[in-house]
């Protein structure tokens, strides 16, 4: 009997290597599980039915680069055996001491240029690799205290680093574009760039706004008490969606890294309906990527079971929003709800302000008329129940 909730590569799953990878340490504890290399991470991904990785630099190899050649044939071997596709790539600038005051922005200049050529050579090999976007994280970009970091002064150097890598891009010909992952904090105190709003504003300001957009991550917004999928939509909006970063969180607190679809599971649901409407409108054709974190209670087989979930929960709720939006109980109610009155211009094709300056409506009677959210918002519980 076949799972219909089974993975195919037509759904375009992809993880990070780190993810699988991680030997589950944290601030109060040691590793309770042990490393894994990126290309034994390949493999047991294709037998769960992945599509793609993402990888950083460190990832592949480690920081001094003395295994660097070995362990990037190994994962090319694994690559071209498994048939899985390198979707994106990253570079770690946030795990050496090196880095403990950011890369872009680090207040020594000689780190500053270090964390660039870093990069560069990061890019290099995923344009090798066929990757499509670059992913930009800058965890350590930040500060704990005012007086230690000029925030103008540190906004024009990451505008720096990212104008130089679009230079590097674009003078190699690479087929590549970057892509900000933004989060407010944790490493940091407060870091740059914290939110959607923030990066978006930032884009245009570069010399090549055109090849930067951003990856937003369910549990960086929610940290921040924000709707991923509210910022999602925007970012479609923007034509910015350039990759996302799917995991599950419970609220404004540390970064959880849960399974996607643990958590907040409404926030999940809407995150489905927004990535699905995005890709139904080729506004988005990147791959669904989860970024989460196996808690450090599983071992190796638990690491796959958590993995499998990620993409087995995206398509049930996938399979739930399609129900959601095909059902006509919940198409009377987005009716009643006036939902579809929204995308009616406010003036009409051949009005200015002059026609709205002095308009008159039944103030009274319009105040007095419910919205009728509940009932479709209860619609969409009951389907995401499975009542419906």
């Amino acid at each position: 009997m076949s799972d219909k909730y089974a993975p195919t590569p037509e759904d375009k799953f992809s993880f990070g290597i780190w993810t699988v990878g991680w030997a589950a340490q944290d601030v109060f504890g040691s590793a309770s599980r042990a490393p894994m290399a990126a290309d034994r991470a390949v493999r047991k991904l294709a037998e769960i039915g992945a599509y793609g990785v993402n990888f950083h630099d460190n990832d592949v190899f480690d920081f001094d680069e003395s295994d660097r050649e070995q362990n990037i044939a190994a994962f090319k071997k694994a690559l071209d055996e498994t048939g899985l596709k390198v979707t994106t790539a990253t570079t770690n600038l946030f795990g050496h001491p090196v880095f403990k005051d950011g890369g872009f922005t680090h207040n020594d200049r000689d780190v500053r240029r270090f964390a660039i050529s870093k990069v560069m050579r990061n890019i290099d090999l995923a344009a090798e690799l066929g990757a499509k976007v670059y992913v930009a994280w800058g965890g350590r970009e930040g500060a704990e205290s005012g007086g230690s970091k000029h925030v103008q002064t540190a906004m024009a150097r990451m505008k720096e680093a990212f104008d130089i890598l679009g230079e590097y891009v674009t003078d190699h010909d690479y087929d590549i574009r970057f892509a900000i992952e933004p989060k407010p904090n944790e490493p940091r105190g407060h870091i740059l760039l914290p939110t959607i709003g923030h990066a978006l504003a930032f884009i245009n300001e570069l010399e090549r706004p055109e090849l930067v957009g951003i990856n937003p991550e369910i549990g960086h917004e929610e940290m921040a008490g924000l709707d991923y999928a509210a910022g999602i939509r925007q970012a479609l909006w923007h034509g910015k969606l350039y990759h996302i970063d799917l995991n599950g969180q419970t609220g404004p607190r540390y970064d959880q890294d849960l399974r996607f679809g643990a958590g907040n599971v409404g926030g999940a649901f809407w995150a489905v309906d927004a990535v699905e409407e995005g890709i139904a409108k080729g506004q988005y054709t990147g791959p669904i990527h989860f970024d989460f974190k196996p808690p450090r209670t599983e071992d190796d087989e638990g690491v796959w079971v958590s993995a499998a979930a990620c993409m087995r929960n995206y398509l049930i709720l996938r399979d739930k929003v399609k129900a959601f939006r095909a059902d006509p109980e919940v198409q009377e109610a987005i009716k009643a709800a006036r939902v579809d009155q929204l995308a009616v211009p406010t003036l009409a094709e051949d009005e200015t302000w002059e026609d709205v300056k002095g308009v008159e409506i039944d103030v009274e009677g319009l105040a007095a008329k419910g919205m009728a959210f509940e009932r479709l918002d209860q619609l969409a519980l009951e389907h995401l129940y499975g009542v419906r």
